[in-house]
């Protein structure tokens, strides 16, 4: 194989946040029974991808990213409920955890891959235990060698401090021998240049790079991958 151990990024990647958001709002929101509008799913989203991208900057903590989303999100629509942001973060974790959908060939390339022999581990920056439920809960939860987490690696993509953590976990595989593969530029792509490994960027819905940083492959579908790390 060319590459002896794939990197995977969690969401968006592999799994659907997208749906598994959608899925934990409309029941977060119906504890409270208040209707999850379109508005509501919009503002949330805008608001979720700020913060996120505040905390791969490190200028926010995961802590506080939980609960601000909320803050901001129930003051911008003039929600009141019995529960305060904190709360209501508790309870969307909660159903965000049950929320195991694929992306579309996930589980028949892991599953081919696996066949092969391919040592794969999960790398994301995703909430600790909405990932392990997530993953666990999923066609895939026997896929993977290690989930590496940013909680646990006290550090977060692109940053090189959750790269040092996923090789000590993998036993120093050799650089040369490591793709990671993720949707986002910003991070997966970035994070593995720094650090020296090839990168794969996933891109579906094959938005233009309109940034400096250059993937070493883009791919459309999961399926191309195997072009990739062919024998």
């Amino acid at each position: 194989m060319r590459y002896k151990v794939i990197l995977f990024d969690a969401d968006d990647t592999l799994y659907d946040y997208a749906k598994s958001e959608a899925f934990a709002l409309s029941g977060s929101f119906g504890e409270i029974d208040q209707e999850c509008t379109a508005a509501i799913v919009d503002s949330y989203r805008r608001i979720n991808q700020q913060l996120w991208n505040e905390f791969e900057q490190g200028s926010v903590t995961q802590s506080e990213l939980r609960t601000a989303r909320f803050e901001r999100l129930l003051a911008e629509h003039s929600i009141e409920c019995d529960l305060d942001a904190d709360a209501f973060s508790h309870t969307y974790i909660k159903y965000l955890g049950q929320g195991s959908y694929l992306i579309e060939g996930a589980k028949e390339l892991c599953s081919q891959l696996a066949e092969r022999g391919q040592r794969m581990a999960i790398i994301t920056n995703g909430i600790k235990e909405v990932q392990f439920n997530r993953i666990h809960g999923s066609a895939l939860c026997d896929a993977f060698e290690c989930i590496i987490v940013s909680e646990d690696a006290g550090s977060q993509k692109p940053h090189e401090g959750i790269f040092d953590y996923a090789f000590d976990k993998l036993n120093y595989p050799d650089k040369k021998e490591v793709l990671i593969v993720g949707d986002s530029l910003t991070s997966d792509i970035q994070g593995g240049i720094r650090y020296g490994i090839d990168t794969c960027w996933y891109n579906p819905h094959r938005k233009a790079n309109s940034t400096s940083i250059q993937p070493k492959y883009e791919i459309h579908t999961l399926e191309e991958l195997h072009d990739i790390i062919s024998f």
